[in-house]
C-alpha cells in the first residue's frame, strides 16, 4: 500500500520510453501566443501585466549588468509555475518532483553565477568567503564553513522545491485515500475528510507558485551577490 503512493514519481513510458521529455515540452505549447490584431486578448494582456511585474519586482535590486538574466529567470519562472500548477490535475506526471531535474536546473544556474562574479570582481566574490574583522585564529575555520555554505546552495535549491511538491503531493493522495475509505462506513466523517482536501488542495495552488518563485527569487540574490 505504502509502495502504491510512490508511485505517482515515477516517470511514466511508453514502450519503454521516458515521457519526462514530453511532460517537459508541453507547458510551452499551452502558453499563449500574440496574434496579429492590433487589440490583445484578455488572456495575453494578464500574461503580459504578470511577466511585466515579476521582472520588475526581480531585476529592481539588481544593476544594469544583471538584467541580462531577465528573459532567462522569467522564463523559468512561468516554466515552473506551469509545470507545478499541471502536475495538480488528475493522472498527471510533475516532473519537478524529480531530484534530478530540480539538480539539472539549479547547478549550472548557480554556478554561472560564480564564474559570473570570479570573472568580473573576483576581490569581491572572494571576500564573501570571509566577512570583514573576523579575528586571525577564525580565519580557517569561516572560509571553509562559508565555502561548504557556497557549494550547498545548488543542493538547497533542488531539495527544497523536491521536497515541498513531494511532500504535498504525498498529503493530497493520504487524504483522497482516506476519504474514499470512510466514506461507506462514516460518511460525516468524509465529508470533513473531503473539506480539508479541498482546503489543502488550495494551499498546494499557492505552495506550487510560491515554490517557483522561491526559486527564481533565491538565484536573482545569488546573481546579486555576484554583479
Amino acid at each position: 500500500m505504502m509502495t502504491s503512493f510512490f508511485d505517482q514519481f515515477a516517470s511514466p513510458s511508453f514502450l519503454g520510453v521516458p515521457l519526462i521529455a514530453v511532460a517537459i515540452a508541453l507547458p510551452w505549447v499551452l502558453f499563449p501566443t500574440p496574434s496579429s490584431r492590433w487589440m490583445n486578448s484578455r488572456l495575453i494582456t494578464v500574461q503580459t501585466w504578470f511577466i511585466n511585474r515579476f521582472t520588475n519586482q526581480l531585476m529592481m535590486p539588481l544593476n544594469v549588468g544583471g538584467h541580462k538574466w531577465a528573459l532567462l529567470l522569467t522564463s523559468l519562472m512561468v516554466f515552473l509555475i506551469t509545470i507545478n500548477m499541471l502536475g495538480l490535475l488528475p493522472y498527471t506526471f510533475t516532473p519537478t518532483t524529480q531530484l534530478s531535474l530540480n539538480m539539472g536546473l539549479a547547478v549550472p544556474l548557480w554556478l554561472a553565477t560564480v564564474i559570473i562574479g570570479m570573472r568580473n570582481q573576483p576581490t569581491v566574490a572572494l571576500g564573501h568567503l570571509l566577512p570583514e574583522g573576523t579575528p586571525i585564529p577564525l580565519i580557517p575555520v569561516l572560509i571553509i564553513i562559508e565555502t561548504i555554505s557556497l557549494f550547498i546552495r545548488p543542493l538547497a535549491l533542488g531539495v527544497r522545491l523536491t521536497a515541498n511538491l513531494t511532500a504535498g503531493h504525498l498529503l493530497i493522495q493520504l487524504i483522497a485515500t482516506a476519504v474514499f475509505v470512510l466514506l461507506p462506513m462514516m460518511p460525516a466523517v468524509a465529508i470533513l475528510t473531503a473539506a480539508v482536501l479541498f482546503l489543502l488542495t488550495l494551499l498546494e495552488v499557492a505552495v506550487a507558485m510560491i515554490q517557483a518563485y522561491v526559486f527564481v527569487l533565491l538565484l536573482s540574490l545569488y546573481l546579486q551577490e555576484n554583479v
